[in-house]
């Protein structure tokens, strides 16, 4: 998918998207609390890759965390800095990401990768473990599925992945899995799942 195809979609739907999902309260509690669990309470930096509106840079901060949230979307950005003023929110892509290396303590990608085309992960996996300090902890959050499939996404193109694979994907990156969120499709809620993993030692 290419990135710019993308940043327009989103932009064109902007204003909807942040009133339908530019709030915490639009989401699922269990989710804030994964979020929370593996990404509070640790010093350093945290980046919110693909934070859209910037509703959970905002949660993570109130929690503590020194998160900056860092988006494509010139849109969601102007809205996540008047938002949330006392944030910190960037234009930029997971993809190259402007920092040195290991020095990120997390990352959180939540629903951040799902436009991302299959063979493009194993790249921006290894841009994360490259970024992130010794035992710096990366949270995901994702549409699951019993295989890797593109669907139609509400905005553009998306992809579908088993959590098994993702986790095999993330050892691969040198990431190791300590926990794991799974909730079944319910009404339009397509099948979610998170993974919690830590960066091993090399």
């Amino acid at each position: 998918m290419d990135r710019e195809r993308v940043r327009q979609a989103y932009a064109s739907v902007a204003e909807l998207y942040i009133e339908l999902f530019g709030s915490s309260r639009q989401v699922h509690a269990d989710d804030l609390a994964f979020i929370g669990r593996h990404l509070a309470g640790r010093p350093g930096t945290v980046l919110d890759l693909g934070c859209g509106p910037g509703h959970i840079t905002g949660h993570l901060r109130s929690l503590g965390v020194d998160a900056t949230g860092i988006d494509i979307v010139p849109e969601f950005i102007a809205h996540a800095r008047a938002a949330h003023p006392s944030g910190s929110y960037q234009l930029g892509s997971m993809e190259d990401l402007d920092v040195a290396d290991h020095s990120i303590a997390g990352i959180l990608a939540w629903y951040s990768l799902i436009h991302l085309p299959p063979q493009r992960l194993d790249g921006v996996l290894a841009e994360f473990r490259r970024a992130m300090v010794p035992a710096g902890t990366l949270v995901l959050g994702m549409f699951d599925g019993d295989e890797v499939a593109a669907f139609d996404h509400k905005v553009v193109t998306a992809y579908r992945w088993p959590v098994d694979e993702l986790a095999e994907r993330l050892m691969r990156a040198g990431f190791t899995e300590v926990e794991r969120l799974r909730r079944p499709g319910e009404g339009a809620h397509r099948p979610h799942a998170a993974v919690a993993a830590t960066a091993r030692q090399r």
